[in-house]
């Protein structure tokens, strides 16, 4: 197990080395749960987070019968999204950490990208 963890720290790094957000262009992170989603969206420069949303937010607590699957990426994506156009965000950098880009963490890129934002 103590692996694993390491090889997923790893990956974590090698890809926030890659990954930076600035003005112009926040960073998008997320993070997946065993329970829930989260997103958030960053200024890196500033180092503060500009906008967030997760499958525990006030908008969505109702709406999800599980907040674990697929479908519950997809309403966090949808709402990162509104979010981040309310505020006047449209460009973005997408951060998956050390997931790869199948499953809930595609969902949630692929709402929040038919929702407005672009990266």
């Amino acid at each position: 197990m103590k692996n694993s963890i390491k090889r997923f720290g790893y990956r974590v790094k090698r890809v926030r080395n890659k990954v930076r957000g600035t003005q112009d262009r926040p960073r998008l992170s997320v993070y997946r749960g065993h329970k829930h989603i989260y997103a958030q969206i960053i200024n890196d420069i500033e180092g503060i987070t500009l906008t967030s949303a997760s499958t525990l937010s006030p908008e969505l607590k109702g709406k999800l019968s599980f907040t674990d699957n697929i479908l519950a990426a997809e309403f966090v994506g949808d709402l990162i999204a509104k979010k981040a156009v309310e505020k006047g965000l449209k460009r973005i950098v997408f951060d998956r950490r050390g997931y790869e880009y199948t499953g809930k963490i595609k969902a949630l890129a692929d709402a929040a990208r038919k929702k407005g934002l672009e990266f």
